[in-house]
Protein backbone atom coordinates (compact mmCIF):
# COMPACT_ATOMS: atom_id res chain seq x y z
CA UNK A 1 0.00 0.00 0.00
CA UNK A 2 2.70 2.27 1.00
CA UNK A 3 4.16 1.76 -2.49
CA UNK A 4 0.91 3.39 -4.47
CA UNK A 5 1.33 6.61 -2.53
CA UNK A 6 5.35 6.52 -3.40
CA UNK A 7 4.59 6.42 -7.00
CA UNK A 8 2.32 9.91 -7.28
CA UNK A 9 5.45 11.47 -5.63
CA UNK A 10 7.88 10.15 -7.56
CA UNK A 11 6.38 11.09 -10.81
CA UNK A 12 5.64 14.35 -9.88
CA UNK A 13 9.26 15.33 -8.87
CA UNK A 14 10.79 13.39 -12.13
CA UNK A 15 8.17 15.71 -14.08
CA UNK A 16 9.48 18.66 -12.40
CA UNK A 17 13.24 18.33 -13.43
CA UNK A 18 14.32 20.72 -16.58
CA UNK A 19 17.55 20.86 -17.87
CA UNK A 20 19.11 23.92 -18.46
CA UNK A 21 18.78 25.30 -21.97
CA UNK A 22 20.06 29.23 -21.98
CA UNK A 23 20.13 28.98 -25.97
CA UNK A 24 20.82 32.73 -26.82
CA UNK A 25 24.76 32.55 -25.31
CA UNK A 26 25.00 30.20 -28.15
CA UNK A 27 24.05 32.04 -31.24
CA UNK A 28 26.88 34.11 -31.91
CA UNK A 29 30.69 33.05 -31.32
CA UNK A 30 33.52 30.76 -32.04
CA UNK A 31 33.35 27.23 -31.14
CA UNK A 32 34.59 23.85 -31.55
CA UNK A 33 33.02 20.37 -32.45
CA UNK A 34 35.31 17.57 -31.64
CA UNK A 35 33.52 13.97 -33.64
CA UNK A 36 35.03 10.55 -33.98
CA UNK A 37 34.64 9.84 -37.91
CA UNK A 38 36.12 6.19 -38.55
CA UNK A 39 37.59 5.57 -35.68
CA UNK A 40 39.37 9.09 -35.58
CA UNK A 41 39.01 11.85 -33.50
CA UNK A 42 38.11 15.18 -36.17
CA UNK A 43 37.89 18.18 -34.58
CA UNK A 44 35.95 21.40 -36.41
CA UNK A 45 36.16 25.18 -35.95
CA UNK A 46 33.12 27.15 -36.91
CA UNK A 47 32.17 31.00 -35.79
CA UNK A 48 28.52 32.06 -36.19
CA UNK A 49 26.92 35.31 -36.63
CA UNK A 50 23.09 35.88 -36.70
CA UNK A 51 23.01 34.76 -39.98
CA UNK A 52 26.01 33.02 -41.12
CA UNK A 53 28.18 30.01 -39.91
CA UNK A 54 31.72 29.78 -41.55
CA UNK A 55 33.46 26.12 -40.56
CA UNK A 56 36.61 24.87 -41.17
CA UNK A 57 36.45 20.90 -41.23
CA UNK A 58 39.92 18.82 -42.29
CA UNK A 59 41.62 22.54 -43.57
CA UNK A 60 38.40 22.86 -45.94
CA UNK A 61 36.24 26.30 -45.14
CA UNK A 62 32.69 26.15 -46.11
CA UNK A 63 30.04 28.71 -45.37
CA UNK A 64 26.64 28.23 -44.53
CA UNK A 65 23.19 30.72 -43.80
CA UNK A 66 21.54 30.30 -40.63
CA UNK A 67 18.34 30.87 -39.95
CA UNK A 68 16.48 30.15 -36.49
CA UNK A 69 13.24 28.98 -36.11
CA UNK A 70 13.67 29.94 -31.72
CA UNK A 71 15.86 30.52 -29.41
CA UNK A 72 17.36 26.68 -29.61
CA UNK A 73 16.48 25.11 -32.99
CA UNK A 74 18.46 26.44 -36.23
CA UNK A 75 18.69 25.64 -39.79
CA UNK A 76 21.80 25.54 -41.81
CA UNK A 77 22.16 25.58 -45.32
CA UNK A 78 25.68 25.17 -47.23
CA UNK A 79 25.93 28.87 -49.76
CA UNK A 80 28.31 26.82 -51.94
CA UNK A 81 27.08 23.26 -52.45
CA UNK A 82 29.35 21.01 -54.57
CA UNK A 83 27.22 17.83 -54.62
CA UNK A 84 23.69 16.73 -53.92
CA UNK A 85 24.15 15.84 -50.41
CA UNK A 86 25.54 19.38 -49.79
CA UNK A 87 22.57 20.73 -50.94
CA UNK A 88 20.42 19.67 -48.19
CA UNK A 89 19.79 21.78 -45.02
CA UNK A 90 20.60 20.60 -41.63
CA UNK A 91 18.20 21.15 -38.90
CA UNK A 92 20.02 21.42 -35.38
CA UNK A 93 18.39 21.29 -31.65
CA UNK A 94 20.25 22.13 -28.59
CA UNK A 95 19.16 20.00 -25.90
CA UNK A 96 21.38 21.08 -23.13
CA UNK A 97 23.38 24.08 -22.31
CA UNK A 98 26.43 24.55 -19.59
CA UNK A 99 28.46 27.41 -18.62
CA UNK A 100 31.12 26.04 -21.66
CA UNK A 101 28.84 24.70 -24.41
CA UNK A 102 26.03 22.89 -24.96
CA UNK A 103 25.07 19.31 -26.38
CA UNK A 104 22.54 19.27 -29.79
CA UNK A 105 20.70 17.19 -31.72
CA UNK A 106 20.97 17.44 -36.09
CA UNK A 107 19.27 15.44 -39.12
CA UNK A 108 18.76 16.45 -42.48
CA UNK A 109 15.50 18.01 -43.12
CA UNK A 110 13.17 15.13 -44.09
CA UNK A 111 15.39 12.61 -42.62
CA UNK A 112 14.53 11.27 -39.69
CA UNK A 113 17.80 10.00 -38.49
CA UNK A 114 18.80 12.40 -35.78
CA UNK A 115 22.57 12.28 -34.79
CA UNK A 116 24.25 14.31 -31.37
CA UNK A 117 26.70 16.16 -30.42
CA UNK A 118 28.70 18.48 -27.88
CA UNK A 119 30.28 21.42 -28.70
CA UNK A 120 32.47 24.25 -26.58
CA UNK A 121 32.56 27.62 -27.40
CA UNK A 122 36.18 29.20 -27.58
CA UNK A 123 35.40 32.65 -28.08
Amino acid sequence: MKKIYLLPILTLLISCYNQERNCKDFKTGKFEFVQEINGEEKKSIFERTENLQIETFNGKTDTASVRWVNDCELVLQKLHPKTMQEKKAIAMKILTTNEKGYTFEYAFVGDGKKQRGSVTKID
